[in-house]
């Protein structure tokens, strides 16, 4: 089998949290467009919805919204549940959903700390763990988890602790899954992007001046595109990554390499 065989996902099944916008969107789409059928998960189910039809009016493939609340246990099993009866399977999964919240560490109160970390981090373990679990019992898959550069880096000016920890947190709960399960088919991969210019990033008046100075301290001189993740992750959810496991893809524009 050629190398372009083995980067399809033909008769692949597999979904995507956080995925009615931005990076999610993009991902889910790259997904589909290698012959995937995906579901759209998100709180959002209005517009998880319109992305799902978008999708599938793209692609022709079978695309599917779930509204999933990803910090709750039985929603996220109630998710997986509803993916494996509709779309006859699950091969694959990115756990994509996330937060920020910019504020000094001693301005920021502990139910800031907490939501963070419960949004990034713990729903990285329900989401990886749940749909682990499925995997395990039915020959393997491949997970991947959304990381960020700020998980190596401390980034400015803007404050963000409790980002950075659940980002750091992301990268060794997959290094830690990938070995426990190395041998069991079920491969888990983080992925970990600079700045990348989301409709949410750019449309925002008040961080023109945080982009600018983003921009300016970037080798490239330029925020990422979310198309720019497009590639990896569909390579890491294909035959083609069948010895990947463990490892986390920074996509930065070597912004961390300084």
């Amino acid at each position: 089998m050629g190398i372009i065989e083995r980067m399809r996902l033909d008769g692949k099944k597999g979904f995507v949290t956080g995925a009615a916008r931005g990076i999610g969107k993009r991902t889910a789409t790259a997904f589909a467009e290698a012959g995937a059928d995906v579901a759209i998960v998100d709180l959002d189910i209005e517009v998880a919805q319109q992305t799902a039809k978008e999708i599938a009016e793209k692609t022709g493939r079978k695309i599917i919204a779930i509204k999933c609340d990803v910090t709750n246990e039985a929603e996220v099993q109630k998710m997986v549940d509803t993916v494996v009866a509709e779309l006859g399977g699950l091969d694959f999964c990115h756990a994509n959903a996330g937060i920020c919240i910019n504020a000094p560490a001693d301005e920021m109160t502990y139910q800031q700390w907490l939501k963070v970390i419960n949004v990034n981090l713990n729903s990285v373990f329900l989401t990886d763990t749940i749909a682990g679990k499925y995997m395990l019992a039915h020959g393997g898959g491949s997970i991947i988890n959304t990381a960020s550069m700020s998980g190596h880096i401390v980034n400015v000016p803007q404050p963000q602790c409790a980002y950075n920890a659940s980002k750091a947190g992301v990268m060794q709960l997959t290094k830690s899954l990938a070995v426990e399960w190395a041998k069991k088919n079920v491969r888990v991969n983080s992925i970990s992007p600079g700045y990348i210019g989301t409709e949410l990033i750019t449309s925002a008046p008040q961080l023109k001046p945080l982009i600018e100075q983003w921009n300016a301290m970037a080798p490239m001189g330029r925020l990422g595109a979310p198309e720019e993740l497009m590639g990896i992750v569909v390579y890491l959810a294909s035959e083609a990554a069948s010895f990947t496991t463990g490892s986390d893809f920074v996509i930065d524009g070597a912004f961390t390499c300084f």
